[in-house]
């Protein structure tokens, strides 16, 4: 039998753009996975967006919110993590639309003791907000012709949209760091658990990559899939990554690494 896979969405007060991200796994040619959106707080628009695509498509959506009390982005992470019923988690972002075949990616290269880590193709906001239902439906947002039609610069990560199999696959093998990206990882329920989930001390950016080098210490491989798992980043203002390079994140992650840590007691069960 099939494992059960659940896809774990965090999302802030993006209401628009995660309506486009739910029309891409509402597309996607593989259907059996539960969607969980990890929201951090944001206002009723985001609940709306989610009941309008819940009646306009019939697609169950579990939506876990909690308060917005600064970023709390690990602790709703945390709460995914359990209330999922899939056996397999794939995490993204909310401003991350997929491929059609984004899930299905993710499920055919699924190993035991492994976890995979993809990329994504980052827009600008010129073509970020041309970006509609039609396009994704269509495939459209996947054309590299069609991106530079509406502003997409000609970067290098274009062969993210271009490369077929097998030369995606080949792609996949050049040497990078080999980290838990969290708009586009996957893994076993039981491994993530095993290792008490993200670090809820860490705020505001870095919690992937430091659960990351937890599962990697416990013995966890990770295969990489950036051109093959194909999700298309709309731009946004904030750059989260800077909170990986918090002083307070900095230590926490520099501590993991230092005493090759597999556990976490600030992570789903307090100690």
């Amino acid at each position: 039998m099939p494992f059960k896979t659940s896809v774990i969405i965090s999302t802030y007060n993006s209401p628009d753009w995660l309506e486009k991200v739910l029309w891409g796994y509402g597309n996607q040619n593989y259907k059996d996975f539960q969607i969980i959106i990890a929201d951090d707080g944001s206002s009723s628009e985001t609940t709306d967006i989610i009941g309008d695509f819940r009646k306009n498509t019939n697609m169950p959506i579990d939506h876990l919110w909690h308060e917005k009390n600064n970023c709390q982005k690990s602790i709703m992470l945390n709460k995914a993590v359990v209330h999922a019923n899939g056996d397999y988690l794939i995490f993204v972002d909310g401003d991350c639309v997929p491929r059609k075949d984004f899930v299905s990616v993710h499920v055919k290269n699924a190993r035991s003791n492994y976890f995979l880590s993809g990329g994504h193709t980052k827009l600008p906001m010129c073509c970020s907000i041309r970006v509609d239902k039609e396009s994704i439906l269509s495939g459209k947002l996947f054309n590299i012709v069609w991106l530079q039609q509406n502003g997409y610069p000609d970067t290098a990560k274009k062969l993210r949209l271009v490369l077929k199999r097998p030369f995606s696959n080949l792609f996949n093998l050049i040497p990078t760091k080999n980290k838990w990206n969290g708009h586009n990882a996957s893994g076993w329920k039981k491994d993530i658990i095993g290792v008490n989930g993200f670090d809820e001390r860490i705020k505001h950016g870095g919690e992937d990559r430091e659960l990351g080098d937890r599962l990697k210490h416990a013995g966890v491989k990770v295969k990489r899939i950036r051109y093959t798992a194909v999700s298309i980043h709309l731009s946004h203002g904030t750059n989260y990554n800077d909170g990986a390079y918090n002083p307070d994140n900095i230590a926490i992650h520099s501590e993991t690494l230092r005493t090759e840590s597999r556990f976490t007691s600030f992570g789903i069960i307090k100690s």
